[in-house]
């Protein structure tokens, strides 16, 4: 896992946090026994609250407005997750439409 290397300073950091939502004793036995076998796991982003180390338990507020704790683990963290390696025409539709009710409503001004 890329951990954050130097103190972060900067209160409103835009940084990543982890927090274990259940031990592996505490989930369900209706999932795979590989993935009973692991915690749960939450990952996320906001801006840091207060000054803090790699590591250590942090308060972060979410683009949201949500304040959550958690381990410092990245700043400046990337979103790097996708819709799988098939093609979704669906998505392609969405930017074509939002582009034309943007402009719609910019011509009613």
């Amino acid at each position: 896992m890329e951990r954050v290397l130097e103190m972060i300073k900067d209160r409103g950091q835009w940084v990543e946090i982890e927090e274990m939502v259940l031990r592996p004793s505490q989930r369900t036995g209706n999932i795979p026994e590989e993935t009973r076998k692991v915690p749960l796991m939450m990952r996320a982003k906001g801006f840091l609250a207060e000054e803090a180390k790699p590591g250590e338990r942090v308060k972060i507020k979410t683009l949201t407005g949500r304040v959550i704790e958690g381990t410092l683990t990245k700043m400046n963290p990337t979103y790097d997750h996708g819709f799988g390696e098939e093609f979704i025409p669906e998505l392609l539709e969405i930017g074509i439409n939002l582009r034309a009710i943007m402009e719609e409503n910019h011509d009613e001004r």
